[in-house]
């Protein structure tokens, strides 16, 4: 049985507790976005972050069409799947001031040892040209 977010008291959403501690614990979700180009739903894995109490969603330097998507259409489906199951409705605010992703990207790098080790992928290059939002959940 799927756990949604949708546990709806009197119209306001609650996140389950169950759906709470897998966000504590798991680190690879699935995300549907809205194509930015198609409009239509386009669902990937990704790991997300956990930094100063917040939620984050990155990736290689690079450009990549999940980011462009949420930049297009804020609005979209995290799905939990490894300690639980549930569909989150959120919204993905791009991380763009370069002391911040600084400061996040430094966090998440720290705790992903090897990552940075190929050509390109140093920390400069992380901040300079990686995707990066902060995720919050529909309350």
């Amino acid at each position: 049985m799927r756990d949604s977010t949708a546990a709806t008291r009197e119209g306001t959403s609650v996140m389950s507790n169950t759906a709470a501690s897998a966000l504590a614990s798991d680190q690879v979700i699935d995300i549907t976005t809205t194509g930015r180009q198609t409009g239509q739903p386009r669902r990937i894995e990704i790991w997300y972050h956990r930094v100063a109490g917040k939620y984050y969603i990155t990736g290689t330097p690079g450009r990549r069409s999940w980011y462009a998507n949420l930049v297009a259409h804020p609005e979209f489906v995290f799905h939990l799947k490894q300690s639980a199951t549930a569909d989150l409705a959120a919204t993905a605010r791009p991380v763009t001031d370069p002391a911040e992703r600084e400061k996040v990207l430094g966090a998440i790098l720290e705790s992903l040892s090897g990552l940075t080790d190929a050509p390109g992928r140093d920390p400069a290059a992380w901040v300079a040209s990686s995707p990066l939002v902060e995720v919050t959940f529909e309350s």
